[in-house]
């Protein structure tokens, strides 16, 4: 058993090809999909187009969940950029899929936490803003009652990956298509990679274990820089180039 697991692709089509050519290269054809498809200020509609064709076992994350329960009015600027692109079958794509999923017998998908889709697992955000690891007790109390060996989660757009006292896998691939981001949520904090390449990583299964391999893959950010700036989103079009948030 061999797949590939992505995770916050954020409409960065550029970022997505480029972990496919990557995935192909390398002879692997399955994936999960582990949510936050298509929000951003980028290019949601080829996106789409590229991605649903795939049938790869996917989830929703939070911004998938809001382009399909909010009010246009009501949306964050990347998310409404992102709805105004997307034909109402994507839209109905988005409403199909579930927040959590068990795929292969045991492995686990969810976008944050199997509980909610807007908590962070493996870190911590503090009142200040700045960010830590969770400790081993927090990271299992969250994982009680899930009896997949691997357990696969996004959100952070932090790949990680921590083992748990029983042996279960806690898995983040970080994020295809944006390597950080601002968020007010539950305090103003920034996530950053510090590097612009998409990543993604690779599940094995070998005997009894999982072989895990991260995949960072440089790809050409132009159109995806010029796109953000185009709709006036310049800390994107920041991130998607260098990695980071504030330079």
């Amino acid at each position: 058993m061999k797949f590939a697991i992505l995770a916050d692709i954020h409409g960065n089509s550029a970022a997505l090809e480029a972990v496919l050519s990557d995935m192909d290269d390398l002879g692997i054809s399955e994936a999960v999909n582990l949510g936050d498809h298509m929000s951003g200020p980028l290019d949601a509609h080829k996106t789409a187009e590229m991605l649903i064709p795939l049938n790869f076992p996917s989830i929703q994350g939070n911004h998938d969940r809001w382009l399909v329960e909010q009010n246009p009015s009501d949306m964050s600027p990347s998310d409404k950029v992102a709805y105004d692109q997307l034909k109402p079958h994507h839209l109905d794509w988005l409403r199909t899929l579930p927040a959590t999923m068990l795929v292969h017998d045991e492995v686990f998908l969810c976008h944050a936490t199997p509980q909610n889709d807007l908590d962070y697992w493996l870190e911590h955000i503090d009142d200040d803003g700045s960010i830590s690891s969770a400790s081993l007790q927090e990271i299992e109390q969250k994982a009680e009652g899930i009896e997949a060996s691997l357990i696969l989660c996004g959100h952070t757009h932090k790949p990680r990956l921590i083992r748990l006292s029983d042996g279960r896998l806690v898995l983040n691939p970080g994020s295809v298509g944006s390597p950080g981001y601002e968020s007010d949520y539950p305090v103003y904090h920034e996530m950053q990679t510090g590097n612009p390449n998409a990543s993604y990583a690779i599940a094995e299964k070998s005997g009894t274990e999982w072989l895990i391999t991260f995949r960072s893959v440089p790809y050409d950010t132009t159109r995806m820089v010029e796109m953000a700036k185009e709709n006036d989103r310049p800390d994107w079009a920041r991130a998607v180039k260098t990695g980071w948030v504030t330079e």
